[in-house]
């Protein structure tokens, strides 16, 4: 299915100054292209060997954000483009990702993924591992290829909008602590991506700055194995 243009539209005149992150996981090359086309900059792929097959073929000047989880061994294949990584939850994958970063003389973007949700697949780190990471990261000098710039959470999947709503809020209030207690002299630390396709209405009333849309824009996914 290729874009919906109105759609594009109207979700971009919905979201005021958030910014709208286009999850093209399973999409091809020519969709990502007309959202392209109509101007759209920001992307994301779940999946490094899909990302790392789109992106040579579409323009040099999109902004690629890795939001699936990531595994330490595969930061080096997406290093030397990457724009933001969303689902940083160790101290082990960022350091990771500081390394590589450093040897293409590159500063790249992450989010820390907090776990708010009540669904035990979702990955993240708990309020107080948070605090742990960063003042680990903090004491250890870390150098300057890697720049935090927020936090990243996903709500459960739930039909329940009051319990989403709890788990945005939750997550609102771990950005507003961990950006008083590690961040209050850092301009960068400004992000707040939460809400996707069925939820960035109440992401957004609870203080999304970034948000992971994929099927609104590109339409429903098949399923794998079709």
């Amino acid at each position: 299915m290729p874009v919906n243009p109105s759609a594009y539209r109207d979700i971009t005149g919905r979201i005021g100054k958030a910014t709208l992150v286009a999850v093209s996981k399973t999409k091809p090359a020519g969709d990502i292209q007309e959202l392209y086309d109509l101007g759209h900059r920001d992307f994301g792929e779940n999946y490094v060997q899909e990302l790392l097959a789109k992106q040579p073929l579409l323009p040099a000047n999109i902004r690629w954000h890795f939001i699936g989880h990531l595994q330490t061994n595969k930061v080096k294949y997406i290093a030397p483009f990457v724009y933001m990584i969303h689902g940083v939850d160790s101290l082990k994958l960022l350091q990771e990702i500081q390394r590589q970063a450093a040897k293409h003389s590159r500063v790249i973007k992450v989010l820390l993924q907090v776990f708010v949700a009540r669904e035990e697949t979702k990955f993240g780190l708990d309020e107080h591992e948070l605090r742990e990471l960063l003042t680990a990261w903090g004491n250890g000098g870390a150098l300057g290829n890697v720049e935090i710039c927020g936090l990243m959470a996903m709500a459960s999947f739930t039909a329940d909008q009051q319990q989403v709503r709890e788990e945005f809020r939750r997550a609102r209030d771990i950005f507003l602590s961990a950006r008083k207690d590690f961040f209050s002299d850092d301009p960068c630390f400004r992000e707040l991506s939460m809400g996707m396709s069925g939820d960035f209405g109440i992401a957004l009333e609870e203080g999304s700055t970034m948000l992971r849309i994929g099927s609104l824009l590109f339409g429903e996914r098949k399923p794998a194995n079709t």
